[in-house]
């Protein structure tokens, strides 16, 4: 039997374990990356291992997320990421060079290799052939310290393209929508998605990155696709064609699920509020009044599609009453736009150009009025995540955003009569790496710089004995790690500080939850389907743990925040028999029985309150136990590397 794509490079990294489904494998990892909002804790857990460089061909430290500057908690973590790079062997992407994922892809990713990234939407990197997992910032602390990455192996899923895009309105935007149409947010949950079939010839390598970008949304673990002649010449644009490599799958390769999606019978899709699965296509929205477009964000912010946005725009003008705001995804991009005039083609539309950064897309800026309409080619639209719950976000490829902008409204776009340019892939991009400070050889003389609003990343007690605790907040399904610790230019500068950042843990949900958590000292979260969904931000596991959160009781778990509950000594664990969540209210008093003792098996878990008992599975591995039981991966780490 032939090796798909992801079987061919897990088995070249494996360092323990057998790649089979459903087996732990211990993995070599060869890049590792972080953002600010979760990459200060990650190196401060990196410090605290004890190590005194980083264990693997090449770490990044990016700054993205946390711009905006209206105090000093910003700045001062930036001056910590900077440091603690220069201090510990990595380089150090400057506020202003772009978004993670964007710059990544440019300079660093690399067909056939592993990253690691502490943000969900990692994946990108699966473009160019490489297989790109995202994972809580103690899981990259760790492998950063030079222990093997482990993961549960995912099936595979294959989905086979054939045929052509109908361009220029039917963009790689509306394939993931089309897939997340199909299998909603929860259907990639448990598998890889490897992408094949003639149709990917028809995809550029950013086209490609921005559907494996938004595979995300889908729960998958990661999404990948082949290494070739176009991914040689991507990389060769870049002036980085020593890093290509052929990478393919054989012809007789064995795949868990297979699914069809032919190019040609796409066209402009739309994801409505408030999920990215509720998709329709455009032409079902026409007339819908529009308020805001933001275009641009890690999700679709190439040189390539820019060029086209701009040439949507030239010579016309915004509708009235609609805000347009378009954030390029990097300095590059941004630089090369500026030096061949599409800047000027967006800017004199009335467009407002951002700078580079995720911006609106977490409600860092951008956010809109009460009860607008807001189109953006970002990848997650949940309820509360522009900045306002009152908002209504839709998701729409650049193009047919950037013709919704001048309309004013949701229009058919392929009624349009805007002629747009069809432009071919640039042979060389414009490469100027001066906001990327390379790692230094001697550190010896280098400080680690700690403002007064970075505290130490706190470390719950080892497990003993029974837990018995009252079940603080019922939830239903989808519960996102928006929801559990929101984001937002208010709330994000805490990051670096549990204590204060603890205080809004489901603030969106229930304003005195954080009072009700401190009053009852330790509780237990019930959820129900999909729990913990969205991002990897590790803040949604670590700040409830240090409210005295013991154990999450749910339907099932996003695998993101699975990983980072047990990284925190929080016990995720699954109803045995899904009907008996309907069983359980806030309020009851829970005893999770022997709940050191049974880490390997199941549960039983009595309602004191009505007086019956079920069952209720962790589904751990022995690994995962002995987190748990030590009190998380931090106190593990150090146990096991001393």
């Amino acid at each position: 039997m032939g090796k798909g794509i992801v079987r061919k490079i897990l088995d070249a990294h494996r360092v323990y374990g057998e790649a089979k489904a459903g087996s732990p494998l211990g993995l070599r990892v060869d890049q590792v990356y972080t953002q600010d909002a979760t990459g200060t804790m990650a190196w401060l857990q990196f410090e605290a291992i004890g190590v005194e460089r980083v264990g693997v061909p090449l770490a990044v430290s990016y700054v993205d997320h946390n711009m905006m500057q209206s105090n000093f908690m910003n700045a001062d973590d930036h001056a910590f990421l900077e440091s603690a790079a220069r201090k510990f062997g990595a380089y150090f992407s400057r506020p202003g060079n772009g978004i993670s994922h964007q710059v990544h892809l440019e300079r660093f990713s690399a067909p056939g290799r592993i990253a690691l990234g502490t943000d969900s939407h990692t994946p990108t990197g699966g473009g160019i052939g490489m297989m790109s997992i995202g994972v809580g910032g103690l899981d990259a602390a760790t492998v950063m310290a030079g222990a093997p990455f482990e993961l549960n192996v995912p099936e595979v899923m294959l989905v086979r393209l054939t045929g052509r895009l109908r361009r220029p309105w039917v963009t790689a935007m509306d394939v993931i929508l089309e897939l997340l149409r199909r299998l909603t947010v929860k259907g990639g949950a448990g598998y890889i998605i490897e992408y094949g079939g003639p149709g990917v010839k028809d995809l550029s390598v950013t086209e490609r990155a921005t559907i494996a970008n938004m595979g995300a949304e889908l729960g998958a673990t990661t999404s990948i696709f082949p290494s070739d002649e176009r991914t040689r010449f991507y990389l060769k644009a870049q002036g980085r064609e020593g890093d290509w490599m052929e990478l393919s799958a054989d012809e007789d390769a064995d795949y868990g699920r297979v699914m069809d999606i032919d190019l040609l019978g796409l066209e402009p899709l739309i994801a409505q509020p408030h999920s990215p699965d509720n998709v329709a296509p455009a032409r079902e929205l026409a007339g819908k009044v529009v308020n805001q477009v933001c275009i641009g964000g890690c999700t679709n912010s190439s040189y390539h599609i820019m060029r086209q946005v701009a040439s949507v725009l030239r010579g016309r003008t915004v509708a009235e009453g609609v805000g347009l705001l378009i954030n390029p995804g990097s300095k590059q991009v941004y630089e090369t736009l500026s030096r061949d005039g599409y800047i000027t083609d967006m800017a004199a539309s009335g467009a407002r150009m951002l700078e580079v950064s995720c911006g609106p897309c977490i409600g860092m800026g951008g956010t809109p009025g009460t009860g607008h309409v807001s189109v953006r080619t970002y990848n997650r639209n949940f309820k509360g995540r522009s900045g306002s719950k009152d908002a209504f976000v839709y998701l729409a490829n650049p193009l047919v955003s950037a013709l919704f902008a001048l309309r004013g409204e949701i229009v058919d776009p392929m009624t349009s009569d805007i002629k747009v340019e069809e432009l071919e892939e640039p042979e060389k991009y414009l490469i100027n790496d001066n906001m990327l400070i390379p790692p230094m050889a001697d550190t010896s003389g280098v400080e680690v710089v700690k403002g007064p609003n970075i505290k130490e990343a706190p470390v719950k007690a080892p497990l003993s004995g029974d837990i018995e605790a009252e079940v603080l907040l019922r939830l239903g399904d989808n519960i996102t790690t928006d929801d559990i610790m929101p984001a937002g230019s208010q709330i994000l500068p805490l990051r670096s500080n549990i204590p204060a950042i603890s205080e809004y843990v489901f603030s969106g949900i229930d304003g005195n939850f954080s009072r009700r958590a401190k009053a009852a000292g330790r509780f237990i979260i019930v959820g129900g389907d999909n729990y913990g969904q969205g991002s990897s931000r590790e803040h949604a596991a670590m700040a409830p743990m240090y409210l005295g959160l013991e154990a999450v009781i749910a339907r099932s778990f996003a695998r993101i925040h699975r990983s980072n509950l047990i990284n925190f000594g929080v016990q995720p664990l699954v109803f045995k028999n899904p009907e008996d969540y309907d069983r359980v209210e806030q309020g009851d008093r829970l005893l999770i029985k022997g709940a050191r003792e049974g880490l390997s098996g199941v549960f039983l878990v009595e309602n004191l309150n009505k007086g019956f008992t079920f069952e209720a599975a962790g589904n751990f591995n022995e690994r995962e136990a002995e987190i748990i039981s030590e009190g998380g991966l931090l106190p593990y780490t150090k146990k096991h590397s001393s």
